[in-house]
């Protein structure tokens, strides 16, 4: 795997710098969407993996491939524990006490010297550099943990990534996870580059445009760099031959999939000219004392010919989407008496899935609950939860087949 210059690029513009907000790699989406959709995903599995070791007094291990400057850390220490009472002050399933050893591998030199000066004061934490693309070197002690995240093994072709992840089942010990992270064959944000062969291994040509303003994308020379596009099917193929090709048995878990109408490239509109600025409404969704035209939320899913499986989900989506969007601007304007100010809601929401149902009910009852309470209620309280709303409908109507921005696997190892 070569060193890929535009993510150093990104590093000496500042714009990996790890900050929060309504643009940059750190945004408010990637903080609390598509980490959290990841950690909760991942919630379950983890717990049981680590109660497990907690019951043997062992410490945990985790191995990060394609560490970056540490996003894997800071995305697996921050999952927490299901249903804690809001009396709790720790809520982290896994701590500093239980942690043995967190080791980042990557091949950029920038990224890990970043990494290097946001963890320095933790000895627990290590950074090395190397190319594992060719396979995973085995000199250390087993982990416990194998962790990539947000598109690293799309870097490698599928037979790199066989290799990889059977050299993973040949160096854990007897129990391990391992997350893999690839983008989804099928995302809406490059819809133009669908192909109908799903035999076909795939590659985009990917910019990391999206860190610059609009107005600076076309005066930047941004360099690309090929991305593998995965589907379930494919990543199903990839595990099964890692798994005779190490003898060893890895069991798929789980895939999801992340983002699917708020990748980064919603914005762009590079690969799909029918893209809304999604991230962009949902980012203001999600900042203080910021007020968003909910109206901008509303997608006209635009399908293509030859894929009629693929519209069907999508188009249904959208209207589960749509309807909790107009759903919430209805009980916003009927709160303050202006029933007129917004178009007519869909019909009764008894005949909706679950989640949807579940998704307009709490929205009716935040809005009643918090609308006259001091302060800009809407910015602070009633938007976000609009944006966890939405957020839980991604997961809950998702199929984990590749049609967001990111496919994710969990995996398991029993030998």
């Amino acid at each position: 795997m070569a060193e890929k210059k535009p993510y150093s690029e990104a590093v000496r513009t500042g714009h990996y710098a790890k900050k929060s907000g309504l643009t940059g790699k750190y945004d408010n989406v990637r903080r609390s969407w598509e980490d959290e959709v990841t950690r909760l995903f991942i919630r379950p599995f983890l717990k049981k993996l680590v109660d497990n070791k907690a019951r043997k007094l062992e410490r945990l291990k985790i191995m990060d491939l394609g560490c970056g400057n540490g996003d894997g850390y800071d995305l697996i220490m921050g999952i927490t524990s299901k249903d804690v009472g809001i009396y709790e002050y720790s809520v982290d399933i896994i701590n500093q006490e239980i942690l043995g050893l967190y080791l980042g591998i990557d091949i950029n030199t920038d990224l890990l010297r970043e990494a290097e000066e946001f963890h320095s004061g933790n000895q627990k934490i290590m950074f090395r550099k190397s190319d594992f693309s060719a396979g995973l070197s085995l000199e250390e002690d087993p982990f416990d943990i194998y962790l990539t995240s947000y598109g690293t093994l799309s870097h490698n072709n599928d037979s790199q990534n066989a290799k990889i992840l059977g050299d993973i089942a040949r160096h854990c010990g007897d129990h391990a996870l391992i997350i893999c992270d690839w983008l989804g064959r099928y995302s809406y944000e490059w819809q133009e580059l669908w192909v109908q062969d799903p035999a076909e291994e795939t590659f985009m040509d990917y910019r990391i445009s999206y860190i610059y303003p609009p107005e600076e994308r076309e005066t930047v020379d941004i360099k690309s760099f090929p991305l593998r596009l995965l589907s379930q099917d494919e990543a199903i193929r990839i595990v099964k031959q890692a798994s005779a090709e190490s003898g060893i048995d890895i069991k798929v878990k789980k895939f999801f999939d992340r983002s699917i109408f708020v990748g980064r490239h919603m914005d762009t509109a590079e690969y799909n000219r029918h893209c809304p600025a999604m991230r962009e409404v949902v980012n203001a969704l999600l900042e203080p004392n910021i007020r968003t035209d909910l109206s901008s939320l509303i997608i006209d899913y635009i399908p293509t010919t030859g894929y009629t499986d693929l519209n069907k989900f999508f188009e249904n989506y959208s209207m589960y989407w749509n309807s909790l969007v107009k759903h919430t601007m209805a009980f916003l304007s009927e709160f303050h008496g202006e029933s007129s100010a917004t178009p007519d809601p869909p019909g009764s929401h008894l005949a909706y899935p679950e989640s949807l149902r579940n998704s307009v009910n709490t929205m009716k009852n935040i809005i009643t609950a918090t609308g006259n309470l001091p302060g800009d209620s809407r910015a602070n309280i009633i938007e976000p939860q609009l944006a966890y709303s939405l957020r839980r409908l991604e997961m809950d109507m998702q199929q984990g087949i590749g049609v967001g921005h990111g496919l994710v696997g969990i995996l398991e190892i029993n030998k």
